[in-house]
């Protein structure tokens, strides 16, 4: 289901939850990611225990680079949630490269929809087959009272 080569030269694609650097990613997410800016470390934790968490690591350092998770009933639906690369590895491709190796990883479940949303990366998304929605006025959701970043 590639549609493009895969990760640039050396970078590792890890679906092993025990790899995730759970510090470097909630750092990420809480002072950097609009969408979770101020989310309480606590929030983020029980976020990752309950999905499917994606890693991207260097060469040579290991270090990860990037990180996205999936929340899904691993039959009908999952839900792209989180996806971050670190700013010092964006342009590159590694972007794009990471949500294809999502997206086929999910395949083997027989998934019937991928969604996500986002307020900037309209184009990254679109190059591995996301569209918008064919009809929006048939989606709805319920918004909790939320704290700041959820």
């Amino acid at each position: 289901m590639s549609d493009t080569p895969d990760l640039p030269a050396g970078y590792e694609f890890s679906a092993d939850p025990a790899r995730v650097d759970v510090d470097r990613v909630y750092g990420w997410l809480s002072t950097d990611a609009y969408w979770a800016i101020g989310r309480p470390r606590e929030t983020h934790e029980r976020a990752m225990a309950s999905s499917l968490n994606f890693g991207v690591y260097a060469p040579v350092s290991g270090q990860q680079v990037a990180y996205a998770r999936v929340v899904t009933d691993h039959a009908l639906f999952a839900w792209l949630a989180d996806v971050y690369v670190d700013p010092s590895v964006r342009g590159g491709g590694l972007g794009t490269a990471f949500v294809r190796r999502i997206r086929d990883h999910l395949v083997p479940l027989g998934l019937r929809r991928l969604a996500l949303v986002t307020q900037d990366a309209h184009g990254v998304y679109a190059k591995l087959g996301f569209q918008p929605l064919d009809r929006p006025d048939q989606w709805m959701v319920h918004t909790f009272g939320q704290a700041a970043g959820e």
